[in-house]
C-alpha cells in the first residue's frame, strides 16, 4: 500500500490561458489527507471548489474541462497531468481566471514547481483503481482498452494527416521518473489551417508558436521537435491527465488507438463503473494470523477482495530474491508450477479461515487436485494475482476453483479439495 502524498509548500505561476487567452495566476497548496485534487475559483466569491473528478467533468472541444458557466475550469489536462505524474494525491488548485497558463504548452512548468515544493507523504492509504477484468471503450476513433496491472502502463498510437506525424505509437510504464524524463516536457499541436475555425468558435485565442507545435504546409512553423515522437508523446500526457479524474492512482495496462479528451472521459467513467478501490481487505498481518505458513513458504502478501463463503482475490509479488530461484533453472529463473498451486490453495485456505470459529487452532489440508492447467511461465517482476471461488461446501470439505493471472493473462487454473482440521 501506497502512503497518500501532497506538496511540501505553496508554489504560485503565472501566465496566459491557451484557449480563452486569459491572464492567470495559479497556486498550487498543501491539502490534508483525504482532499484529492481540488481546484479553487479565489477570483469569484467564496472561492467556490470542483474536484477533479469526472463526475464534474463535461466534454468540451479540444480540452478537459471541469464545471460550465461561470465557475467553469477550461484546459486543466497539463495540470493534472503534471500532479498524476509527480505522484501527488492531495492539493488544492489556486486560480484567479477560468483557465490554467499553457506556459510552453507542455507539462513541464507546473511538474518543475511540484518538484521544487517537494512530494511528501502525509498519512493515510493512497486509493487506488484496479480492475478486475477487461475494460473496452469506443469513442468515435477513439479506442481504449485496460488490463488489469500492477502499475500504470501506457500503449499509445495516433494518426494525423500530416508528414511529419502520421502514424506514431508509444509506450510507457508510467512512474514520477519516467513521466519526467519521457512525457512532461511533450507539447500540445496543431494543423496551421484549423486554428481559423476554432476562433470562430472563441478558443485558441492565447495561441502562438512559443506555446503550440503549429504545423504549416512546410513543416513546424518557429519552433522545432524535442522528439521526433513529440507529437504522440503529447497525447500520452493528455491521457494521463485525464486518468487523474478518477480520483485514484491508476493501475491498468491501458492501449489508446486515437485519444481524444471526450474519448478519455467516457473511458474514465467507464473504469470507476467497472473497478473497486485497491487498498488491502485483508494485510499480512491477519494472514499470518489465519495461515501457519512462514517464510519461505508463506506465498500471499496480500488479499485485495473478500466475500465470505464466496470468493477471494489474493496478490503474490515474485522477486528475484526468492529463494527457489536460485535452483529451479538458474540463467532462466521460472517460478515451479508447484508453487503456483500451492499459492492458489493458500488463497483459498484464506477463504476457507475466514468461515471459521478461532482459526488460530485450525488447519487447512489439500484433499485433491483436478483439471490443473500451466498456460504461461511466471517469472521475477510478475505480480500472481489468485482467483478463488468456493463451488460446494459439505461439512469441513470445501471444493473451490482457482485461476492465477498476470497482467490479465491466464498463467495457470486449477480444482481443489480441501478439508479444514484442527491443528
Amino acid at each position: 500500500m501506497s502512503e497518500r502524498c501532497t506538496i511540501g509548500g505553496r508554489r504560485e505561476l503565472a501566465g496566459k490561458g491557451l484557449h480563452l487567452g486569459l491572464d492567470c495566476t495559479l497556486a498550487f497548496v498543501p491539502a490534508p489527507p483525504g482532499t484529492g485534487i481540488v481546484f479553487r475559483r479565489v477570483d469569484l466569491p467564496g472561492a467556490p471548489e470542483t474536484p477533479a473528478h469526472a463526475d464534474r467533468a463535461i466534454h468540451a472541444e479540444r480540452r478537459t474541462q471541469l464545471g460550465d458557466g461561470e465557475g467553469a475550469l477550461h484546459t486543466v489536462e497539463h495540470v493534472l497531468a503534471a500532479i498524476m505524474g509527480s505522484g501527488v494525491d492531495d492539493v488544492f488548485i489556486e486560480m484567479d481566471s477560468a483557465e490554467p497558463p499553457i506556459f510552453d504548452g507542455s507539462a513541464q512548468r507546473f511538474l518543475d514547481e511540484i518538484r521544487s515544493a517537494g512530494v511528501v507523504g502525509h498519512g493515510g492509504v493512497a486509493d487506488e483503481l484496479r480492475l478486475n477484468e477487461c475494460v473496452r471503450v469506443v469513442d468515435g476513433e477513439s479506442v481504449y482498452i485496460a488490463h488489469p496491472a500492477p502499475s500504470l502502463e501506457l500503449d499509445v498510437s495516433i494518426t494525423f494527416a500530416h508528414p511529419l506525424v502520421g502514424t506514431q505509437t508509444g509506450k510507457w510504464r508510467i512512474n514520477e521518473a519516467v513521466f519526467a524524463a519521457e512525457l512532461a516536457g511533450a507539447r500540445t499541436f496543431g494543423l496551421m489551417s484549423d486554428f481559423e475555425p476554432l476562433k470562430s468558435k472563441g478558443l485558441v485565442k492565447g495561441v502562438s508558436t512559443d506555446n503550440t507545435l503549429v504545423l504549416g504546409d512546410d513543416g513546424i512553423v518557429d519552433n522545432t521537435l524535442r522528439w521526433p515522437d513529440e507529437f504522440v508523446r503529447h497525447k500520452a500526457l493528455d491521457v494521463v491527465g485525464d486518468l487523474a479524474l478518477t480520483g485514484r492512482r491508476v493501475r491498468a495496462r491501458i492501449s489508446a488507438t486515437k485519444p481524444s479528451h471526450r474519448g478519455t472521459l467516457t473511458f474514465v467513467r467507464e473504469l470507476l463503473a467497472r473497478s473497486k478501490k485497491g487498498g488491502s481487505v485483508i494485510g499480512i498481518e491477519e494472514i499470518m494470523r489465519v495461515l501457519p505458513h512462514r517464510y519461505p513458504f508463506l506465498l500471499v502478501d496480500r488479499v485485495l477482495e473478500f466475500e465470505e463463503k464466496k470468493r477471494i482475490v489474493g496478490i503474490k509479488n515474485v522477486t528475484i530474491n526468492e529463494p527457489f530461484f536460485q535452483g529451479h533453472f538458474p540463467g532462466h529463473p521460472v517460478m515451479p508450477g508447484v508453487l503456483i498451486i500451492e499459492a492458489m490453495a493458500q488463497v483459498g485456505g484464506v477463504l476457507l479461515m475466514g468461515a471459521v470459529d478461532d482459526p488460530e487452532s485450525r488447519v487447512v489440508y489439500i484433499m485433491s487436485l483436478d483439471n490443473v492447467k500451466f498456460r504461461k511461465p511466471v517469472r521475477p517482476g510478475d505480480q500472481l494475482r489468485f482467483e478463488v471461488e468456493i463451488v460446494q461446501i459439505r461439512g469441513m470439505v470445501c471444493r473451490v476453483r482457482g485461476v492465477a493471472k498476470v497482467d490479465g493473462d491466464v498463467v495457470c487454473e486449477a480444482e481443489m479439495a480441501a478439508m479444514v482440521r484442527d491443528k
